[in-house]
């Protein structure tokens, strides 16, 4: 007799895993198929450091930590050594004063009027020249110096302006580094088309514990930005 051919085995019942034909236990029941039949992923294990590693590792991190710290302290020194210096001064020993430099002025290595111990100016268009000035023999001109600086200004604008019309624009008293004084302000006209307006002021500042000192700025421009650095120059004199 022919056997009869085989049959089809039937599926599992649900409740039974696909293998060895164990029923499932309640936690595989909620499993897919395939993990039910080749079984659940085991977790990954926890991976310790080996214990010889470890002061290694250590030590690069505290090395780390350091070199950070380094880095913010160096930034901290560029960042302090960047900063802009502070105003450049000019010291002048024979008047025994200082006074600073506005940004581009520089220090003239011979002051252009004979008497003057020292000058600046930037180059261009402005010079400042300082120089010890003659003590008082009246009292009374030392207590109010008006009459001497009326005499200078007179003095320094025959001799540097030369203008065809000069006219006084400012007579007033000044107060700088510790001394009073007096300032005389002249403005000089060309009538000519090359020469610009000029400008011409002389400080003499009077006070105890030294000679008097005489400042005359000259300007070949009236311009108002050059005439607040000389004031610049005048407010920040010192005695040195």
């Amino acid at each position: 007799m022919d056997e009869p051919p085989p049959r089809a085995r039937p599926p599992a019942a649900p409740g039974w895993a696909g293998r060895a034909g164990r029923p499932a236990s309640p936690a595989e029941e909620d499993l897919p198929p395939s993990a039910r039949w080749y079984g659940t992923p085991a977790a990954p294990s926890r991976h310790r450091i080996p214990r010889g590693l470890r002061r290694p590792l250590l030590g690069l991190l505290a090395l780390a930590v350091c070199a950070g710290a380094v880095a913010g302290a160096v930034l901290l020194v560029v960042r302090v050594v960047s900063a802009p210096p502070p105003p450049a001064r000019v010291a002048d020993p024979a008047a025994g004063v200082g006074y600073p430099l506005p940004a581009g002025w520089r220090q003239g290595a011979l002051p252009p009027v004979t008497g003057f111990t020292s000058a600046a100016g930037n180059g261009r268009d402005v010079t400042v020249m300082v120089r010890p000035g003659e003590p008082a023999a009246d009292p009374r001109e030392a207590a109010d110096p008006r009459e001497a600086v009326t005499g200078l200004a007179d003095l320094y604008s025959r001799l540097l302006l030369h203008g065809d019309e000069v006219e006084v624009e400012d007579d007033r008293a000044v107060a700088a580094g510790g001394w009073t004084g007096h300032s005389r302000t002249l403005r000089a006209e060309y009538r000519d088309v090359v020469n610009r307006p000029a400008y011409l002021r002389v400080v003499l500042l009077t006070g105890p514990g030294g000679d008097p000192v005489v400042v005359v700025a000259v300007a070949e421009s009236d311009d108002p930005r050059v005439r607040g650095e000389i004031d610049q120059v005048i407010a920040g004199i010192r005695r040195e």
